[in-house]
């Protein structure tokens, strides 16, 4: 797919940059052909002393069929509520089918499953005290017709209670659950929110490390000043076009919505970054040039420079690529949406996403043609090229620490990884104060005070390495380094909340006499600070209904950088840490693990058609016909069915709001029994 990918995008460049616009213009053209035949309604009964129903009414086009809130093991998506709950009201029992559904037998399933065909009413009895206030959730759902299925759709409700009867219609449109993008009102609204998602992926741990990669590239163009910026320019316009045609590419060619994870994640595109990367740091430490051949730099002066063009175009591609372990939950949102067969908003989407992120590259990219024109005196110009080696060699441990745990191959350890990196860093230290020198390189005859300081720096960085070696959690490198084994943290007196790290295994002070039963994939898989939990769904829901407990849903992602931030800097919090150890279930679900199952265990996908074969494809497959996104991290808190008592949680780092949000879920669990 990688490789299908980039000999599609290089036949763009090859043809003009815009064959690329031109497909972004015949993507507006295709939304009429979305399969949509369901429209939403929502309103109330007031039935007196504070009593209220909830009535959501389908209108379903003739010929399709929309299925029941419950249905087979196997089947398609059920209809299925989710309530963004407030105090100002209570539920009285579940939400229950007014309209009778009648059982068919369904082809593509081959069994029996209830529908309803023309018009459906689900309604829910609520209790409340206030005289005014607000009831906001979601409708989750599929439907179908004699040759055609959607995908599950997700359609938001605001339905405001206060003297007399309102009605909110809807449209059927579909939602991301939480990914850092929501559905704004209007498409200009939706592309505004899309651009500042593109500068917060700037800020990202996986994106600023490609910062020096980018300076370095361009720094070592000897062209003239019109070839360094056109080549700045398309390497920008470069970002553009491959998040606008990302979208849909994926649409139009049901590459699915895991195809950005698939991208990262993915053994060859690691491995070939890895390479580049340890190509480029070599380069920089002396041992060769990396030049263009001679016919290339001599056509500076010609208006289209055919290899500055793909160099600055495959050099876009990198950045994208390299950035999609951090930018993945927006990314991952919009391919969700494409996959649903709307071309339209993930395009604009991811336009709006691309120009932002490309923004930032392009002035780096544009400021080393400037540099290029100082006098390179005093050689410092080859020490910055050799620190951005060091950076290079340091970062490229990232894409062997991916294939190592996605593939759970067990080699690339915390400690190995921490090794390296220091030894790194004080070659690095040792090189700035003169004690190394590399080709080039010129005697050092002083230290100036910047550097002084950057040795401290150095120095110091690689002492705090050293101390995750001895066992420290090194939250603020949780992103970027292998994830600390499962270590009993124990807190202390309330007084205190300090955190000590117990040198007793885990087993000894957690144990399996805190589950129901040996966690499947237990092998392979476990969860930080000694934490009891699952790794298999319907094992984790069915120990939640032994125990009474609400169960937690975690989807994550070993390349998940903002997975691995929210466990260090959250989950590591004492209160957070007694709340998912004392109330809840945990079921831990990696949607990038390519660990294969038994052929027994495989099924066939309803959303896509293909069959499901490793863990993390068969839990990224629950994440999106569940809960309407594949968007890393997202944590649910779910009864013992599995429907969500509250809204989901994606990445946020406000610890009180998530220890706000795990007390909202359990409070409502209970309310709901």
């Amino acid at each position: 797919m990688l490789f299908s990918y980039l000999k599609h995008m290089k036949q763009l460049i090859n043809r003009s940059l815009v064959v690329g616009f031109s497909l972004f213009a015949l993507s507006l053209g295709l939304t009429g052909q979305i399969f949509d035949p369901v429209t939403w309604s929502f309103t109330y009964e007031n039935k007196g002393a504070g009593a209220y129903e909830l009535v959501f009414t389908a209108e379903i086009e003739e010929g399709s069929y929309l299925y029941a809130m419950d249905v087979p093991e196997g089947g398609p998506i059920p209809t299925t509520f989710i309530f963004d709950t407030v105090p100002e009201f209570s539920f009285d029992g579940r939400v229950y089918e007014v309209t009778e559904p009648k059982e068919k037998f369904d082809e593509a399933f081959g069994f029996n499953i209830r529908t309803f065909s023309g018009k459906a009413e689900f309604r829910q009895k609520i209790n409340s005290g206030s005289g005014s206030f607000s009831v906001k959730g979601s409708v989750n759902f599929m439907s179908c017709n004699s040759s055609t299925c959607s995908p599950p759709k997700d359609v938001e409700f605001d339905i405001v209670i206060s003297d007399g009867t309102r009605t909110i219609p809807a449209s059927g449109s579909d939602d991301s659950v939480s990914a850092g993008v929501e559905k704004g009102k209007g498409m200009l609204i939706f592309f505004l929110l899309s651009m500042l998602a593109g500068f917060a992926g700037i800020l990202t741990p996986c994106v600023f490390p490609m910062i020096p990669m980018t300076v370095a590239f361009f720094s070592r163009d000897s062209g003239s000043r019109k070839s360094s910026v056109l080549n700045a320019i398309i390497f920008g316009i470069s970002i553009i076009l491959i998040y606008s045609s990302l979208g849909v590419l994926v649409s139009l060619t049901s590459a699915g919505a895991g195809f950005a994870n698939a991208l990262s994640t993915h053994w060859i595109p690691n491995i070939i970054f890895f390479t580049l990367f340890i190509i480029f740091a070599i380069s920089f430490l002396g041992a060769f040039e990396i030049v263009l051949p001679n016919k290339w730099v001599t056509g500076a002066d010609s208006k289209v420079d055919k290899g500055g063009i793909l160099a600055a175009f495959f050099m876009g591609l990198t950045t994208v690529i390299v950035s999609f372990s951090c930018t993945g939950p927006i990314v991952g949102a919009l391919l969700v949406e494409a996959a649903g067969g709307d071309v339209l908003r993930p395009t604009v989407g991811m336009f709006g996403f691309g120009l932002a992120f490309a923004l930032p590259f392009t002035l780096f990219a544009l400021f080393p043609s400037i540099l290029n024109k100082i006098p390179k005196s005093g050689g410092w110009l080859n020490s910055v090229k050799v620190v951005l080696g060091f950076l290079m060699l340091a970062f490229s441990m990232k894409f062997l620490m991916t294939i190592d745990s996605v593939y759970n191959i067990g080699v690339i350890t915390r400690d190995l990884y921490l090794t390296i990196w220091i030894v790194l860093f004080v070659i690095l230290g040792l090189y700035l104060m003169g004690k190394i020198r590399f080709a080039h390189d010129r005697d050092l005859t002083h230290i100036g005070t910047f550097r002084f300081f950057l040795i401290i720096a150095v120095f110091t960085f690689a002492l705090y390495l050293f101390t995750g070696l001895l066992g420290a959690p090194l939250t603020g490198l949780a992103s970027m380094i292998p994830q600390q084994k499962s270590t009993a943290y124990v807190p202390q007196s309330a007084a205190t909340q300090d955190i000590v790290v117990s040198s007793f295994p885990v087993s000894a002070i957690s144990g399996s006499e805190a589950l129901c039963s040996k966690p499947k994939h237990g092998d392979i898989f476990d969860l930080p600070y000694g934490l009891p939990g699952y790794f298999d769904y319907e094992q984790g829901l069915a120990c939640a209904k032994e125990m009474g407990k609400p169960a937690l849903i975690d989807f994550k992602g070993h390349a998940c950088a903002n997975c691995k931030l929210m466990e260090a800097r959250v989950w590591s919090d004492p209160e957070v840490l007694q709340r998912l150890r004392d109330n809840f279930v945990i079921i831990a679900l990696y949607v990038d693990d390519r660990t294969q199952l038994p052929e027994d265990e495989w099924f066939v996908s309803s959303i896509d058609g293909k069959t499901k074969k490793t863990i993390g494809k068969q839990n990224e497959n629950l994440e999106i016909s569940k809960f309407g996104t594949n968007a890393l991290p997202l944590y649910v808190i779910t009864d013992h069915e599995g429907n969500p008592v509250n809204k989901p949680m994606p990445s946020n780092l406000n610890v009180e709001e998530y220890k706000a949000w795990l007390d909202e879920g359990l409070e409502l669990f209970r309310a709901g029994r």
